[in-house]
């Protein structure tokens, strides 16, 4: 989903809403247009694998399941500094926008970073404020929306840097594992690794490139690709 070829200098949410084959109606008392919205982060593909050529690879919502399970296990001595509920909810929260921004990666380069985060913004402020702002009583779930994101935008939070941080060694996690399916070396993606910061994932990240070391890529599926 979402409208990542050539845009008009002024993209809004709504126009991409209204293209959607849901009627997503503002001012509603019910949160179910929201959810049916929810649908997008389903069927749509993380960009990055359809641009290495990977056609089935994964939605945003599946790498933001395994981002909230993820968080779950946050080691002991960083759990203690952290709102682990409030990491939860910023890793289901964090890509909500690419329901209808889509999921721009650098290889976008007619859109820039500050256009990126401008159509992200829009976007949730779309979803609390238009979309879910006529439901009574809904007011803390709408607040609890954007400050989420913009928490998560902000990234200056150990919560924040936690969730960015486990962002970056999902996709890793993902990447050995289509290496090992798809009997593939997609090295081109493990740069992330440098921007851990956190010593505690830093170290879930070092197993996790040992493990790679230990179960090679399997060629007898790369046809599957």
């Amino acid at each position: 989903m979402g409208s990542l070829g050539p845009d008009p200098l002024e993209w809004d949410p709504r126009s991409v809403a209204a293209t959607l084959p849901c009627t997503l109606t503002e001012g509603t008392t019910s949160p179910v247009p929201f959810f049916h919205l929810l649908a997008f982060l389903k069927t749509t593909k993380r960009e990055g694998w359809q641009q290495a050529g990977i056609k089935h690879g994964e939605s945003i919502a599946e790498h933001m399941y395994r981002m909230s399970t993820m968080t779950m296990f946050c080691p002991a001595q960083l759990a203690s500094r952290l709102c682990i509920a409030r990491c939860i909810e910023m890793s289901l929260v964090h890509d909500m926008a690419e329901c209808l921004v889509g999921d721009i990666t650098p290889l976008h380069t007619h859109i820039t970073k500050q256009e990126k985060a401008r159509r992200e913004a829009a976007t949730m402020e779309y979803i609390s404020q238009s979309l879910l702002g006529g439901i009574s009583g809904s007011e803390k779930a709408c607040e609890r929306l954007m400050g989420l994101f913009q928490e998560y935008e902000e990234n200056r939070t150990l919560e924040a840097r936690f969730v960015h941080d486990v962002d970056k060694l999902e996709m890793v996690l993902q990447t050995i594992e289509y290496e090992r399916s798809l009997g593939r070396d997609l090295s081109e993606f493990y740069h992330v690794l440098d921007d851990i910061c956190l010593p505690e994932v830093r170290e879930w990240a070092a197993v996790v490139m040992k493990d790679r070391k230990l179960a090679p890529a399997c060629p007898r599926e790369r046809e599957t690709v």
